[in-house]
């Protein structure tokens, strides 16, 4: 693949059910809203679940008139070809075409992985400058980075998922580009204060220092952030579209919850 002039931040898991979409929606909007050019591309081409989030954004915009940024975007197919290395070669020109559409144009590209293992998706690792893997506060999650012990949290052996990031981090390596920041983001964690919540904790920090992450706090598990696709919005759209009278939650802290995860991820923004 060819040299980005734009920053890739690519979102990816090989698990379901993280709230990936919300997360990248959410990152999308803060970067428009810090007048930040930004395109999106969508790897998952069976479920496309960030593309129909943007055009649900699209069509709330022409229908209340609402003055809201979307980025420009795209969806790459998977091909169906039976030749696997002609199914790859098609894939990988499908991603270099929607490459050339954005790169010379953007600051950011976002590119949402589906959350299975594919060729795409290894392409997309191997390009991102920002992985952000985002999974539950949960250990079943936990094992999608790898196995701990119970008893203390030290890796007992990597998943299948880290070893793959490794060897794009190889890659990138070869190909001379700058390290890859991997940031995995606890999402929908629980406000309260728990006994699970201190374990994450420690498990986390054992794995972070033998994988080379980052792990930050992502979204809270909050109602309001299920109800806004089929809205197409973020709650950074909320004072905008005066959709915040409808919802109880706590404004302030959820404000402040994705500032911090934005920050925490330490994007080139000057």
């Amino acid at each position: 693949m060819s040299k980005q002039s734009a920053h890739m931040i690519v979102l990816g898991n090989e698990k379901g059910g993280t709230g990936k979409s919300t997360l990248a929606m959410h990152i999308v909007v803060s970067l428009l809203d810090q007048g930040k050019s930004v395109a999106v591309i969508d790897l998952d081409g069976r479920q496309k679940t960030l593309s129909r989030y943007l055009e649900n954004r699209q069509q709330y915009i022409s229908k209340t008139g609402a003055g809201l940024s979307c980025p420009e975007s795209a969806v790459v197919p998977q091909s169906s070809h039976q030749d696997m290395k002609q199914r790859q070669q098609e894939e990988q020109d499908s991603l270099q075409v929607a490459l050339d559409q954005f790169q010379s144009d953007v600051d950011f590209i976002v590119l949402d992985c589906p959350g299975n293992d594919t060729w795409l998706s290894r392409l997309a690792h191997a390009m991102a400058d920002t992985l952000v893997t985002p999974m539950n506060d949960s250990f079943v999650d936990l094992d999608l980075l790898g196995q701990v012990d119970a008893r203390d949290f030290q890796v007992k052996k990597l998943s299948h998922y880290s070893d793959m990031v490794w060897s794009s981090r190889q890659l990138r390596s070869v190909g001379g580009k700058p390290p890859m920041d991997w940031v995995v983001v606890r999402n929908r964690v629980l406000s309260v204060h728990s006994h699970n919540k201190q374990r994450m904790d420690a498990a986390l920090t054992a794995l972070q220092d033998r994988i080379m992450f980052r792990y930050i706090t992502g979204l809270n598990d909050r109602v309001v952030y299920r109800e806004l696709f089929p809205k197409g919005l973020t709650f950074l759209d909320f004072k905008k579209v005066q959709e915040a009278s409808k919802t109880k939650m706590a404004h302030v802290a959820t404000r402040y919850e994705i500032r911090q995860l934005v920050e925490g991820l330490r994007l080139p923004l000057d």
